[in-house]
Parts: structure tokens; C-alpha cells; sequence
């Protein structure tokens, strides 16, 4: 079961955790204004609005780039609204496509309309159904197809998304052109996670002022993030940019904090008290605490495993770099001689870095370096043969 929690008015999820349905969404947020494109393209880039699917990357840039890739090669854009969300950490995309599809869906005619699409697809691993009754009460100038995914970590990368709507596998492949520039039936393709379109929506609807009154000029508005704290149930919340974590889930008792899901980072508990929410770290969305009585080097060591099994299989740095690194991992978190595994470790991370089809293997070894980091008391612990969270 996933709760929400307010650190904000709400913004993106629909009040009392009760979805909305289409005549709730528009008495609460009105009909939607579509405008003129380029005015629309003004707005979003004057909002600072960026992508909420992990990379961050600046959401104007993107749609100006797919809107000239079209007029350039004379083909009308795809546009995919990417609610895979296949981070096995993360609620945040289900829990929103939940409350409220209808804001999601009107993001998704709104970049449609800024790009000029001449086609709308929403690719998602739950919820099908649940998503065409909502499409079925609405009357969009663009027809929408529901995308049912397989289950899997990397289906929601864009080539991936893309691969599969042209009716091939749902995995990631060699791009020598993005996706933005040729995805679909070699159309430019945006391929847009729906937290992002959802902001879109309310952008387009009452301007870049108001969506920056939130966050901080640096990095405006807020971000749906899922929140896992020891002896609590999941939870979703919306918050703005720059809310200190402490504030978001508890940081007492706690060794560690990671942030931004199986492709984040292991930050010490003591240096997240000092930081806040930026969505350079943000990633997926995810904050999870650690309790002192947990071994990190364990937690790792599972997750190494599950990433390296959701391998593509496609290239070398995930077929063979990975299954090793994360069996070395586990070495490392069974408490005992450890040889030269972690050097192993070290440079395994470096030989896979960069190499591979999609950014599967440096997400893992953004993962295994922050581990060997953030763990190196326990790492030595282990090399010693005992484990410094059985202490507790």
C-alpha cells in the first residue's frame, strides 16, 4: 500500500488520496488551453521545467529539439508518455497515473500540440484498463494508445519505448540518433515520463510564474518522490525543490540514505542531513533510509544482483561486466578474506563504464562507487570477518 503525505499544496496528486475522475479533474483544474505552440514553448522554457524521469534534462530543450527534427525531415513526431517506471524502489509514476490520469493525459496533448505529433501513445507495466476507461471519457484532438509493457527494468528507456511501439522488443538499443531525432517508424519521437507531462499540463494552464513559486530559482517547482522510512509504510509525497531530506524521512538511527532508486547513490546519513532536495540526485525519486542494524554492504550486494539479472544481455559491459561485479559485491558483503575483490571491483566499474548500449552499466557503477565510498568501515569490518551491523 502506497500513502501520500503534503509538504506543499498539492500540485500533481489529487486531494484525500481519492482518484479523480474527468469531471473532478476539470472542475478542479478547468478545460485545458492549448494556445499557440510557440507561445506554449516560451512558457515552458521561461518555467525551468525538467524532466522527472531521472535525467533532468531541461524539458523545452527536448520538445524544441523533436519539433525541429520534424520539420526538418518533413514527418509529423511521435510522442510517448513514459509511465513504465520500471524502478522496483519507486511508486511515484503509478501512484500519480492513479489520482490523476487526467492531468498526465492532458501533459501528453499539450506536448503533442507543442511539437506538432501527428500521433500519442502511453506506455505503461500496470494499469491499462484503468487508463482507457479514463481515455474514454474524454474528447482530445489527438487519439491516444495505451502501451501494456513487460514487466522489466529497462523497459521504460526511450529506445526501448520506442523498439516496442514499432512492434519489437521492449529493450534497449544502439542509437546513432537519439530517439528524438529518429524513434518510431524513424519519426522524431519524444518520449516524455509522465510526472513531467503532468507539470506540463499545469504550466500551460497558469504559467511559469506560478509553477516557479515553488523550489528555488535554481531549480524551480516540485517533484513526486517515494519515500522509504523503517517501520513506515511507502510513501509518496510531493515536495519542492530545495525542502531539506531531513525534513522528508528520518535521518536519527539512520547509517545511510539512498538516493534516486538502484541506479542512485549511497550517501552517509550524517552528510543528507545537510543536504537537500536537488534534482541532480534525485533520480527515480526515491529516498531510502538504512537503519544502523542493516548491513549496506548486504543491501548493495542484492540490488548488484537484480540489476545484473535485468541486463539486456545485448553487450558486453551488461552481459559479462556486470553478473561479475555484482558476484564480486557479494563477496565483499560476506565477512571474510576478500583478496583483491574490491580492487577487482574498482576496475571492473571503469571497463564497463561508458560502453554500453544504454546507460544500464554506468547506473550500476554509479551505485557500486558510492557503496565502496559510503560503506568502507563496514567494507574493512567484513575484510576482518565480522560485520559492524550485527553490532547493533
Amino acid at each position: 500500500m502506497t500513502t501520500t503525505d503534503l509538504y506543499m499544496p498539492p500540485r500533481l496528486l489529487a486531494p484525500g488520496g481519492t482518484p479523480a475522475d474527468f469531471r473532478t479533474h476539470e472542475q478542479r483544474y478547468g478545460s485545458l488551453p492549448y494556445g499557440d505552440p510557440a507561445g506554449l514553448l516560451r512558457t515552458v522554457a521561461e518555467s525551468g521545467l525538467t524532466g522527472r524521469g531521472g535525467a533532468a534534462f531541461p524539458t523545452y530543450r527536448k520538445l524544441v529539439s523533436v519539433a525541429e527534427a520534424g520539420r526538418r525531415g518533413g514527418r509529423a513526431p511521435v510522442v510517448i508518455a513514459n509511465g513504465a517506471e520500471g524502478e522496483p524502489a519507486s511508486r511515484k509514476d503509478k501512484t500519480l497515473l492513479r489520482l490523476s490520469p487526467h492531468l498526465v493525459l492532458d501533459g501528453l496533448q499539450v506536448a503533442a500540440a507543442a511539437v506538432g505529433a501527428g500521433e500519442a501513445h502511453l506506455a505503461v507495466e500496470d494499469g491499462a484498463s484503468y487508463l482507457e476507461s479514463a481515455l474514454a471519457h474524454r474528447h482530445d484532438p489527438l487519439n491516444v494508445r495505451i502501451i501494456r509493457l513487460p514487466a522489466g527494468f529497462l523497459s521504460g528507456q526511450s529506445s526501448a519505448l520506442a523498439q516496442y511501439v514499432d512492434g519489437g522488443a521492449a529493450l534497449p538499443s544502439y542509437q546513432r540518433r537519439p530517439v528524438r531525432e529518429r524513434g518510431v517508424r524513424r519519426a522524431p519521437t519524444l518520449v516524455q515520463n509522465v510526472e513531467t507531462l503532468a507539470h506540463l499540463a499545469l504550466i500551460a494552464r497558469y504559467g511559469a510564474d506560478w509553477f516557479r513559486s515553488a523550489g528555488t530559482p535554481a531549480q524551480p517547482g516540485s517533484a513526486l518522490c517515494t519515500v522509504h522510512a523503517p517501520g513506515h509504510e511507502v510513501r509518496v509525497i510531493e515536495a519542492p525543490f530545495g525542502i531539506p531530506l531531513g525534513r522528508l524521512l528520518p535521518l536519527n538511527g539512520m547509517q545511510a540514505v539512498l538516493l534516486g532508486g538502484y541506479h542512485g547513490t549511497w550517501i552517509p546519513a550524517a552528510e543528507a542531513a545537510q543536504l537537500r532536495l536537488d534534482a541532480a540526485t534525485l533520480g527515480a525519486g526515491v529516498l531510502a533510509a538504512l537503519p544502523a542494524d542493516h548491513c549496506g554492504l548486504t543491501e548493495t550486494a542484492r540490488v548488484l544482483r537484480y540489476l545484473a539479472a535485468q541486463s539486456a544481455g545485448q553487450c558486453g559491459p551488461c552481459l559479462n561486466g556486470l553478473p561479475r561485479i555484482a558476484a564480486a559485491f557479494t563477496t565483499l558483503a560476506t565477512p571474510g578474506p576478500q583478496g583483491t575483490t574490491r580492487a577487482d571491483i574498482t576496475r571492473w566499474s571503469g571497463l564497463v563504464e561508458g560502453r554500453g548500449a544504454c546507460h544500464h552499466p554506468d547506473g550500476t557503477v554509479r551505485l557500486v562507487r558510492s557503496a565502496l565510498t559510503t560503506f568502507t568501515a563496514d567494507l574493512d569490518a567484513h575484510a576482518q570477518g565480522f560485520c559492524t551491523a550485527e553490532e547493533h
